[in-house]
């Protein structure tokens, strides 16, 4: 166990947390799960969110064998959790790496011990490559991968590097965009190219291409595949020309890939791949290991709609066979008319970017009440949500809901702890996140 994992689970948490019970003596992060709490029984402050670990194991558990099967790698966008414990998690399971948005979480990720990072976003201009090559200074065993879509960004990495020799390598990753950043043509990458392989030295090289197909996706399924399919054809097409400029020894890599389209992306990028002996295809799904009630239900049905799920030759239900791991559990505050409920549960808590928290159960008094799937959240305040109910539902002031979220990235984020819970919803872990 290394230090700074031993100096995390000794975190001392208290009442500052969302979920600590108040009044209970300060306990280490690691004595979170030795108490026997659960969400409903009284004793938790909510609101709180907590993760099903079961179904999250599952789910792991589904998406290495998808990669695995296909021939592919997955580097898991540490963004979503914003956990070092969870990204831990799936590096033990098999992740090639892991996936940063910014500098400050490629600092969170290397202070926790993990080396190989793909930072899948351009980090800015000459300020930031002095930041980024500041704080690789301090790891000199790091392997990180940045995207690059301009000339102006090349040069401002090379010039930090260049200014100090106490860096680890750097690979530059060109990316090809829809709907963000990203270059938008062929033309383009190749001026890109031609920058970073004059200025080439063995800690500052090319060493891929990336894309993000999220991007692409509009309101009109059929107009999000020909987008999509405009930007992997690109990117495919564009491995080729990388290679013959570079010769036929150096490793590369081709990323893309998040939590909804991955099927279309191994689809369109596999044969490129596959053609290109030292090439690897990474992945950099993230949200699929949480799932959800909202957006990546939807995005989960539309995969199995184009029979995209296959494993071992086999199309199998994507829909049927990852699990929504997260609920958010809030407590019924007023009942102010026969058909509304109002919770402790807002804004401030919960995501609602991509659809509104989605009402699962009922629970009063430390057991199950009742399903209350029926019910709807219409509105949410900074800390309240208005939750639409039957005249006649048995819904009390007191009593705790079980919610399910839309958009595990923009969940997350609201909350310093996410407890862990066994089938039995007993608290058995607590994970730090590292949102800043």
């Amino acid at each position: 166990m290394s230090d700074l994992h031993t100096a995390t689970e000794n975190v001392l948490i208290d009442e500052r947390v969302r979920g600590f019970p108040p009044g209970n003596p300060p306990l280490p992060l690691a004595a979170i799960g030795k108490q026997g709490w659960k969400p409903y029984d009284g004793r938790m402050a909510l609101p709180l969110i907590s993760l099903d670990r079961q179904a999250f194991a599952c789910n792991v558990e589904l998406m290495m064998a998808y990669v695995k099967s296909h021939g592919a790698e997955i580097a898991p966008h540490a963004k979503t959790p914003m956990s070092t414990a969870l990204s831990e998690a799936l590096l033990a399971a098999g992740a090639w790496g892991t996936t940063v948005a910014d500098i400050r979480q490629a600092a969170v990720l290397l202070k926790a011990g993990q080396r190989r990072l793909i930072l899948a976003n351009e980090i800015g201009g000459t300020a930031a490559a002095r930041r980024l090559a500041a704080l690789l200074a301090d790891y000199p065993d790091a392997e990180l991968y940045v995207f690059v879509d301009s000339t102006a960004l090349v040069d401002a990495l090379h010039s930090a590097w260049q200014q100090r020799a106490d860096l680890p390598p750097l690979g530059l990753l060109v990316e090809f965009g829809a709907g963000r950043a990203g270059v938008r043509s062929a033309a383009v990458a190749e001026a890109i190219l031609y920058a970073i392989l004059a200025v080439e030295t063995p800690t500052f090289q090319l060493t891929g291409i990336a894309a993000y197909e999220g991007a692409a996706a509009t309101a009109d399924a059929e107009e999000t595949m020909l987008r999509i399919d405009a930007l992997m054809a690109v990117t495919a097409d564009f491995l080729p020309k990388v290679r013959a400029r570079i010769g036929g020894a150096r490793p590369l890599l081709v990323t893309a890939g998040g939590s909804v389209f991955f099927d279309v992306v191994v689809a369109r990028l596999s044969a490129a791949v596959a053609a290109d002996p030292a090439c690897r295809l990474v992945l950099r799904s993230g949200a699929i290991f949480f799932h959800d009630h909202g957006i990546y239900e939807r995005g989960l049905a539309g995969l199995d709609a184009r029979g995209g799920f296959r494993i071992g030759g086999e199309t199998v239900s994507a829909a049927a066979g990852f699990r929504p791991a997260l609920r958010v559990w809030a407590e019924v505050l007023s009942r102010p008319q026969a058909q509304l409920a109002i919770c402790g549960m807002g804004m401030r808590d919960v995501a609602m970017d991509q659809g509104l928290p989605r009402p699962l159960a009922l629970y009063r008094n430390g057991a199950y009440l009742a399903d209350l799937s029926g019910a709807e959240v219409f509105r949410l305040n900074d800390q309240h949500a208005f939750v639409a109910i039957a005249d006649n539902s048995d819904v009390a002031v007191g009593d705790v809901i079980e919610y399910g979220i839309s958009h595990p990235c923009t969940c997350f984020d609201r909350h310093a702890i996410l407890y862990g819970l066994d089938p039995d919803h007993s608290v058995t872990a607590a994970y730090l996140t590292s949102f800043g």
